[in-house]
């Protein structure tokens, strides 16, 4: 009999890769039975998926929600969504332990949690401002607590960020070519991956041995890119003429579209990777092996923009 996987963010890049991921695997699909939550079942995205899957109604601000949503779930995978306000480390946290102690309250046997480093933690109190990282670790801490099993999948960058958030990518400059422009050095190392086209071959190797990757979390990328490597990818894909510029702290943070606590994220969060690394000081062997026991090969960071072109013009 097949179990119940209970989805969360089952309209968005990581849930969606998830249950595209087992509807299409011929092992996975026949043993679980994909149960998508959303807080918004009437949504264009949501309407779609009931064309293949169960879909129900769960936010995490109504437990009631989640006690429905949850009721005769086997598995669960759960992701938190970043809040940026004063409160945002209380709220996001609050978030992702409010699922877990009704997923344990509901008789939930197996979570799968979507998690981060804790920045403040690998840099010994140096950097205490990353707070989308530090509440998910936090909750990855309080899962790990609880009487449930559990692994996680801790993401490095998106690839889709690169056309989501046009500031990322490069900017042109006045003689015509185009600058990745960061405060940091071209060396600094980042993790990437393809989250709508690989989440699934992560979380789908955890489905498929669950035993053997309890307590384990996949640091889940296809590689890790300097700067610079990443300004020679864009430039050979492009056929444009890109460099990366190391640039003040202060110029950097000028040309961010945020105000306040979203910049000092973006800032300190550089900072951080350059100097510890974005899963701390082991996070080449870490993201070696997180890709190596993918379920699937995965998408390099020159294929996916060879499938997915930046507009620069």
């Amino acid at each position: 009999m097949s179990k119940i996987l209970a989805v969360f963010g089952a309209t968005g890049q990581q849930g969606g890769s998830v249950i595209r991921y087992v509807l299409n695997d011929t092992e996975l699909s026949r043993n679980y039975k994909i149960r998508a939550i959303t807080r918004d079942v009437n949504s264009d995205k949501a309407k779609q998926l009931k064309e293949k899957v169960e879909v129900v109604q769960g936010d995490v601000l109504s437990r009631a929600s989640l006690e429905r949503a949850l009721t005769g779930a086997h598995t669960v995978f759960a992701m938190t969504t970043p809040s940026f306000g004063p409160d945002g480390f209380e709220i996001e946290y609050n978030s992702g332990k409010t699922i877990a102690d009704v997923a344990v309250e509901k008789g939930v046997e197996y979570i799968i949690f979507s998690t981060l480093p804790s920045i403040s933690k690998i840099s010994g109190g140096k950097y205490t401002k990353i707070t989308p990282f530090d509440s998910k670790a936090k909750v990855e801490q309080h899962i790990r607590g609880l009487r449930i099993k559990s692994a996680f999948y801790a993401p490095g960058y998106f690839m889709e960020n690169l056309q989501s958030q046009p500031f990322l990518a490069p900017q042109k400059a006045p003689d015509g070519t185009w600058v990745i422009a960061r405060h940091v050095s071209p060396k600094t190392q980042s993790p990437y991956i393809d989250a709508v086209g690989d989440t699934g071959k992560f979380i789908g190797a955890i489905l498929a041995e669950p035993d053997q990757y309890e307590g384990k979390t996949f640091c889940a990328a296809v590689a890790i890119y300097s700067f610079e490597e990443i300004a020679a990818i864009i430039s050979k894909v492009t056929g444009k003429t890109v460099a990366y510029k190391q640039i003040s702290s202060e110029d950097f943070k000028k040309s961010l579209p945020f105000d306040g606590a979203l910049d000092d994220i973006f800032v300190e969060g550089l900072s951080a990777q350059e100097e510890f690394g974005y899963f701390g000081p082991d996070s080449k062997r870490l993201v070696a092996w997180a890709a190596e026991n993918a379920r699937g090969r995965l998408s390099t960071l020159e294929e996916y923009l060879e499938t997915h072109p930046l507009q620069l013009a």
